[in-house]
């Protein structure tokens, strides 16, 4: 089986392809398609570090990296909970506010395009194929013997 050929291969350009198309977009704002992807997720009242990297999918090293970037940037400041030390509240400054509606905006206006493209039938199909890839690639378990 040719690498062209598994299914892999095509969620993997694809989805690198719609980053890199991302990225593109968000280097024209100053950012990047991941703190663009952070942005979003930061709500009103504070995200913990812990709930952004939940909801983002981010690794620690990964996410601490693009909060720092994102920081002296001036769109978050952190903020350590006085009750428990270890926990670190993120929230947008009226910069990074500006900057996640822009993030949404590029998101909205680039669904809004796909699903132009693709009609209703094609995209629910899409959708209940992604969903069932997500769920046997979270449930699969390998059969591969090793030889000693």
């Amino acid at each position: 089986m040719s690498q062209e050929n598994t299914i892999d291969y095509f969620l993997k350009t694809s989805w690198q392809t719609v980053a890199n198309k991302y990225n593109v977009i968000a280097s024209q704002f100053g950012f990047t398609q991941a703190a663009g992807y952070i942005l979003i997720n930061i709500h009103k009242e504070g995200t913990s570090v812990s709930q952004l990297a939940n909801s983002t999918g981010v690794k620690t090293t990964s996410l601490s990296r693009v909060l720092n970037n994102l920081e002296s940037l001036g769109f978050i400041y952190r903020e350590v909970n006085s009750s428990d030390k270890r926990s670190v509240k993120v929230y947008l400054t009226d910069l990074g506010r500006e900057k996640r509606k822009i993030a949404k905006d590029v998101v909205r206006a680039f669904n809004e395009y796909l699903e132009e493209q693709l009609s209703l039938e094609e995209r629910e199909q899409l959708i209940k194929s992604l969903e069932k890839v997500n769920a046997l690639a979270a449930s699969y378990t390998p059969k591969i013997e090793m030889n000693s």
